[in-house]
């Protein structure tokens, strides 16, 4: 099992959450934290609201959540745990993360220029060194603290989203014309629809993102789609 540094932080984790199960299944925490933080390139969990979280793992069981990206490994990954686990051990898990408030840690910044980076394990990290690069139009999501996120994996070291200069300002509008209905005024989510507020941008891009390709599909895809279908890159 993954460490678990801050015990006071959340509820007592389900063995599924703590432990996983030998040999198929990694401990949820491994990947999204106890806390259900999550990184970029996997999800934040916490505070999504049960129904919808068993349904995801439901999609990802019957191949209706697949990445659009061929390099995307875990997203197989997932696909693997999902039909390994039992339902009660999905619901284990749905509960334990559904009991937790989502807070964001993700620091948005406007900016032209980002540090150079590399990957590593799914994440963009700051190149040793330094350097700058033009962002163009990307999202360039690193850890604050590149060790404690990499190395120790602190389940309370955050993140900084680059993005394009004016896109926040693009990204309300848009939200305001598309989103809110769904999602609530504060996009915090309602009744079984998940909140985005606060969440990884990089995430919900990749999201948006498979839908559009047709890689994610099942109910909440259908739904979306007449949104999806009209937005560019």
């Amino acid at each position: 099992g993954p460490a678990d540094w801050f015990p006071n932080d959340h509820p007592p984790m389900p063995p599924i959450v703590a432990e996983g199960r030998k040999p198929q299944i990694w401990a949820c925490a491994l990947c999204h934290f106890p806390n259900g933080k999550g990184k970029p390139e996997n999800a934040g969990v916490a505070g999504y609201p049960v129904s919808y979280f068993i349904e995801q793992m439901h999609e990802f069981r019957n191949g209706q959540r697949r990445s659009a990206d061929p390099g995307k490994k875990n997203t197989a990954l997932m696909a693997s745990f999902a039909k390994a686990m039992t339902d009660e051990e999905i619901r284990a898990a749905a509960e334990y993360y559904g009991s937790m408030k989502w807070t964001p840690w993700i620091t948005v910044v406007e900016t032209d220029s980002v540090p150079k980076t590399y990957t590593s394990v799914g994440m963009y990290m700051p190149l040793p060194g330094g350097g700058k690069e033009a962002l163009g139009q990307r999202i360039i999501e690193v850890p604050k603290n590149p060790e404690e996120t990499e190395q120790l994996r602190n389940p309370r070291s955050g993140f900084i989203a680059y993005v394009p200069v004016g896109s926040v300002a693009k990204g309300k509008t848009l939200a305001a014309q598309a989103c809110v209905v769904c999602h609530g005024p504060e996009l915090k989510g309602i009744g079984p629809v998940p909140g985005l507020a606060g969440r990884s941008p990089s995430y919900l891009v990749r999201q948006l993102y498979d839908m559009h390709q047709g890689t994610r599909s099942g109910e909440w895809t259908e739904l979306m789609k007449p949104t999806v279908s009209k937005l560019t890159e």
